[in-house]
């Protein structure tokens, strides 16, 4: 069996058993493995192929309302972190990955480094969390300075950083803001050190604060980016703003939070001010 054998086995997937496009791409996928790893043979292109098709879904948003009683139930650095998924847009990962030296509290700003697509930008620090996150950063180093005392303080480094700047591991500027709460192995270099909270904190602390809220929403720590866009959007602000704002590769992808478009706004202050 070759090109039209492969060819028809997944156009019977997507007509059908109607299965989902990450379905069918996924039997593509294996199928490519197979020829090429497995027996050593070169497929032609699969350009008859009818594709499954994949459903445009709206995101979960929040209203200004529900964000509220959903803060309400959160605290400490949880709520912390949440603020600045709703207040700078940033994503899950970005959050906890975020370091000391990214945050700007002059300029009222957060670069967040290497993020989807590999790209960094510029989001803003809502002036409401500056305060409570300067009184965290003072938690932060104090720990961070035991750690160094007693032996550790090294945090990991991206690409060969780590080689080439050889006392940045230990360095202040380069912590995490939220660091994790023990020491642990490092399982890549087996050196102990402290990494950043585990994602999964988060994830169930919104999770238990949307059902103790009683919101009938599937809101998820995602949708407090998607809110973040949206009110961006109903207070006036241009939608390329919010784009850049978000990292967004194309405006459609932005379009999608809200029919409140193309209203000019001058400067930006977060929904969370």
């Amino acid at each position: 069996m070759a090109e039209e054998e492969v060819a028809q086995f997944l156009i019977h997937l997507a007509r059908d058993l109607n299965v989902a496009a990450s379905t069918q791409n996924q039997a593509l996928s294996a199928l490519l493995f197979l020829y090429k790893e497995v027996l050593k043979q070169e497929i032609g292109w699969l350009e008859k192929v009818e594709r499954a098709k994949k459903p445009a879904k709206l995101p979960v948003v929040l209203t200004r309302s529900e964000v509220k009683q959903i803060f309400a139930h959160l605290h400490g650095t949880p709520k912390l972190m949440a603020g600045l998924l709703y207040g700078s847009g940033l994503r899950l990962m970005e959050c906890v990955r975020l370091r000391v030296k990214d945050v700007d509290f002059g300029y009222a700003r957060i670069t967040v480094r290497d993020g989807k697509g590999q790209k960094d930008r510029v989001t803003m620090l809502p002036v409401n969390l500056a305060a409570p996150l300067e009184r965290h950063l003072t938690k932060v180093k104090a720990q961070h300075q035991q750690d160094v005392e007693d032996g550790f303080g090294e945090v990991y480094l991206p690409d060969a950083l780590e080689r080439k700047y050889r006392s940045a591991a230990r360095s202040w500027a380069w912590q995490f803001v939220f660091p994790s709460s023990r020491i642990s192995v490092d399982p890549r270099t087996r050196t102990r050190r402290r990494h950043h909270v585990d994602e999964n904190v988060l994830q169930v602390a919104v999770k238990h604060a949307v059902r103790a809220s009683g919101i009938n929403k599937p809101a998820t720590c995602h949708t407090l980016r998607h809110s973040f866009a949206t009110h961006l959007l109903e207070n006036g602000y241009d939608i390329r703003t919010v784009q850049e704002l978000l990292g967004h590769k194309d405006v459609s992808t932005t379009m999608i939070y809200t029919h409140v478009l193309n209203r000019p706004g001058i400067g930006v202050k977060s929904p969370l001010d």
